[in-house]
């Protein structure tokens, strides 16, 4: 059974620095999909950062140069760093995979796990 548990969610200052980490149990990663939502209440989910199969990366317009998306074979780990904190990004955020597929698609109805969640809050 493939399971993906998420941490390092916090309440930060901002221009701080968080590092989310997902583990993977159940699959070993590389070769498809994994990417990072995020939902902020009254919102929608929004996709912030893409992995692919080859290791290529993708990120929303709103993250792009402050975040960075990752992943760690050996610790079967997918990480996102988030630098540059701004209160807009006070959200749940979330871990996805889509192992049937090598490319990463935008809409999370194609994901087949997530992760639990975790709460990163952003004060100004």
């Amino acid at each position: 059974q493939v399971q993906l548990v998420e941490s390092g969610g916090d309440s930060v200052q901002a221009g701080s620095s968080l590092r989310l980490s997902c583990v993977v149990s159940g699959y070993t990663l590389g070769g498809f999909c994994m990417a990072y939502f995020r939902q902020a209440p009254g919102q929608e989910r929004e996709v912030l950062a893409r992995l692919d199969g080859g290791g290529a990366t993708m990120y929303a317009d709103s993250v792009k140069g402050r975040f960075t998306i990752s992943r760690d074979g050996p610790k079967n780990t997918l990480y996102l760093q988030m630098d540059g904190l701004k209160p807009e990004d006070t959200a749940m955020y979330y871990c996805a995979a889509a192992t049937k597929m090598w490319a990463c698609p935008a809409t999370g109805t194609s994901y087949n796990y997530w992760g639990q969640g975790t709460q990163v809050t952003v004060s100004a």
